[in-house]
């Protein structure tokens, strides 16, 4: 998908969900799905399946959530499962963080470590981080298992690895 089609896509999402007054619980719903979907393959596949017809996806998307998630956060998930953008909602839900944070004046910075972080961890990070940069950031913690010890975080392009794989390889490079 283009980028300007998933920031196209991204700011009706937001739109729709701020005239409900459920912006910020959209974008962690919609956060929270897109990891799901980006992290099973048959899940991503299934909702991309162009065989099942569109109610179909749109009702695996309404079981999947169930009660778990707004009613707007449902109505816009199956919306873009039954058009066919199932295998696109990782990347459209983090456009929809991505343009929200800025709205704010902030950024998003994903952290990938092989196990959740503590809330006491994530401020720590999105203080270090936004002294850094000096803007607020808002750090978005990703289970990623094959993260070997540590923190890989990302801001836009940028990438701050502090695995313990890094830190072994920056030494056995040293000596």
């Amino acid at each position: 998908m283009t980028e300007s089609r998933t920031t196209a896509l991204a700011e009706g999402i937001i739109a729709i969900a701020a005239a409900q007054g459920d912006l910020d619980t959209v974008t962690e719903e919609l956060q929270t799905l897109g990891d799901a979907v980006s992290a099973e393959d048959q899940l991503r596949s299934t909702l991309s399946d162009a065989k099942l017809p569109a109610e179909r996806r749109a009702q695996i998307v309404e079981d999947l959530l169930g009660d778990k998630a707004s009613s707007t956060t449902v109505a816009l998930a199956s919306m873009l499962v039954s058009v066919g953008r199932g295998s696109e909602l990782p990347e459209i839900a983090a456009e929809v963080g991505r343009v929200v944070a800025a709205g704010k004046g902030a950024v998003v910075a994903e952290a990938r470590s092989a196990v959740p972080l503590t809330e006491e961890q994530v401020g720590r990070l999105a203080d270090a981080l936004s002294s850094k940069l000096g803007r607020t950031v808002t750090v978005r913690n990703v289970v990623d298992e094959s993260v070997v010890g540590g923190v890989v975080t990302q801001i836009g392009d940028e990438v701050i690895d502090g695995t313990i794989r890094t830190r072994l390889n920056q030494l056995r490079e040293a000596f």
